[in-house]
């Protein structure tokens, strides 16, 4: 009788309704999360956005699981982390003009095989990370707290969509017919581009961060931009070029830092104390932990995915047997350690993992530079997909889904991910050209940047070394060194434009403060009173919630349109 109920909630749970929605939307936020992460050099997390999206669509078919609403997300954003692993990659190979040595079918197969490697390692790795460990996953929880609190009515429709409807509107009279300018506020500053970039999007991504994060993004920029840039070179110290390549050097260093910081304070004495135990232990408890998670019949066809991904990195990417067999092994090592940054920060730096690989590969020599990058394209894809998978799994933990059911709804939504996100790629290559990637082009592309420049060499080696060091001590000391290097990196305006959206969330925060004093007063007199599970008695989303929904729907907006535009020019293009 357990099995027929378990089998029975697993149906509901993956549904077809869920998946066409699931799928439609995966096509959706797999595209513009390629935008998003090109064009920003960054890529919010879509758990919230899909999630509230998933229980209004799945309301229209009068359906209101919130376990089957989970996993309709889980299908719908599991592409955006394939679109990061590509986006945060592959575009290095065009700035360093080696656009005629790649192709789609490489690019698939990057994806591919990244994508396979993450899946089985999240499916070996479920029981401990997630349900033996104290690990937070906070997008993850967010993500639950959000389909808890998410039984407003239409409502919550109104403020996604009309949000989107703006941004995408403000978006095309920007890109599409230059109506308005891109930058606000310009100051002739040398050596960096100071001004207001006219993006709903990226001040939804500062809204999003919040003060903390986006005050240390700021200080990187006035460190690594006005300081080493401006001011250093108005001192003599250096000339703007100099400080140029010096800031940029900085920004890579404190982001690597930030990684290497995972490692030498996260994961390496969390794997002594788990070898001690797994010593200490009878009867291979440590071999029990990955045997729990399936069955013999899962593990063959786990090991199949294995070795077709091995195939894959073997042949079409012409890694050759030795390189592909580090590359796999590699990948269960950094997908885990991509699984426990996000369980602990949020952050999943992937392309710093990527790059990890690509250095071990590199020192083993006989490796070109076009394949150099398609090994931290497939680290990344790995680890991009693993901290999804993880991150939804916490969720899944929390409001009790199926397991099985949710790795099964991101195999699918992965999959899908995989040729939307090298069809968008071709897709902006072939409206834009390979010279519009790249700091100061039209898509920044900064971690691919970063992937260049490793590849290539360092403009300061200085530089680079001392942000090495600082991001690692800083990460250990609680200091987010990943948001310092991000700010000296990226272009002043970026940053300026995120900040604003900080502001704004705490001008937001502040009125929310003032509303909840107010309801607290009123609920003596019987009106409604905010529930601990940010709704209220009528079942409307919390002060909190409402600015998520709203700032999601901005982000989401604007990317969406970015790709319809660029989608247009390939095809105006094609009828010329």
């Amino acid at each position: 009788m357990h099995e027929k109920n378990t089998r029975a909630r697993e149906g509901v749970q993956l549904s077809a309704a869920g998946i066409a929605i699931g799928v439609v939307g995966c096509v959706i936020i797999t595209a513009s999360s390629v935008y998003t992460a090109l064009k920003m050099g960054a890529l919010p997390w879509p758990t919230i956005f899909t999630s509230i999206t998933a229980l209004v669509c799945l309301r229209a078919f009068g359906r209101r699981s919130l376990n089957e609403a989970n996993v309709t997300q889980i299908v719908m954003s599991a592409g955006s982390m394939v679109a990061g692993g590509l986006a945060f990659t592959i575009p290095g190979i065009w700035m360093l003009g080696l656009s005629s040595a790649t192709s789609w079918p490489e690019m698939l197969s990057v994806a591919l095989a990244g994508t396979l490697l993450g899946l089985v390692c999240t499916a070996l790795i479920r029981k401990r990370f997630v349900d033996e460990s104290d690990l937070d996953y906070p997008v993850g929880t967010a993500a639950a707290q959000t389909l808890r609190a998410s039984r407003a009515g239409g409502r919550t429709g109104r403020r996604l969509f009309g949000s989107m409807a703006v941004a995408g509107a403000w978006c095309a009279l920007r890109d599409a017919l230059g109506l308005v300018p891109a930058l606000l506020l310009q100051l002739p500053v040398p050596g960096v581009a100071f001004g207001v970039y006219d993006s709903p999007m990226m001040l939804s991504v500062g809204f999003l961060m919040g003060g903390a994060a986006a005050a240390f993004w700021l200080v990187g920029a006035l460190v690594g931009q006005l300081g080493a840039v401006t001011l250093a070179s108005a001192a003599g110290l250096w000339t703007l070029e100099a400080g140029q390549g010096i800031a940029s050097s900085l920004g890579m260093g404190l982001m690597m830092g930030s990684g290497a910081g995972v490692i030498v304070h996260d994961l390496v004495p969390k794997a002594a104390r788990a070898l001690r135990a797994s010593r200490a232990g009878s009867d291979g408890e440590g071999a029990e932990a990955l045997t729990d998670v399936t069955s013999r019949l899962d593990r063959g066809a786990l090991a199949l995915l294995v070795a077709a991904a091995a195939l894959l990195a073997c042949f079409a990417l012409g890694l050759g047997p030795v390189v592909a067999a580090v590359v796999v092994l590699l990948s269960f090592v950094t997908t885990v350690m991509s699984a426990q940054s996000v369980g602990q920060t949020g952050i999943d730096p992937m392309e710093i993992f990527g790059l990890i690989v690509l250095l071990v590969v590199a020192a083993l020599g006989g490796t070109d530079q076009v394949r150099l990058f398609y090994v931290a394209g497939v680290i990344a894809v790995a680890c991009g997909v693993g901290g999804d998978v993880m991150s939804d799994f916490k969720t899944g933990a929390l409001i009790g889904t199926d397991p099985r059911s949710m790795w099964f709804g991101q195999v699918l939504g992965s999959l899908v991910g995989v040729v939307v996100a090298t069809a968008t790629m071709c897709a902006l290559v072939g409206a834009y050209g390979t010279g519009a990637f790249g700091p100061g082009q039209a898509f920044v592309s900064a971690q691919a940047s970063v992937v260049a420049t490793m590849v290539s060499g360092i403009p300061s080696p200085a530089a680079f070394g001392a942000g090495l060091a600082a991001g690692v001590v800083l990460y250990c000391l609680g200091v987010p060194s990943m948001m310092l290097g991000l700010g000296a990196y990226l272009p002043l305006y970026m940053t300026l434009t995120g900040a604003l959206g900080a502001l704004a969330k705490v001008a937001y925060d502040r009125l929310g403060s003032r509303g909840r004093a107010g309801a607290e007063a009123g609920a003596a007199t019987g009106a409604a009173a905010p529930q601990p599970g940010g709704e209220t008695l009528g079942g409307e989303l919390s002060h909190k919630d409402n600015g998520i929904v709203v700032a999601s729907g901005l982000l989401g907006g604007e990317s969406v349109v970015g790709v319809l535009i660029a989608l247009a020019s390939v095809v105006a293009g094609l009828l010329a």
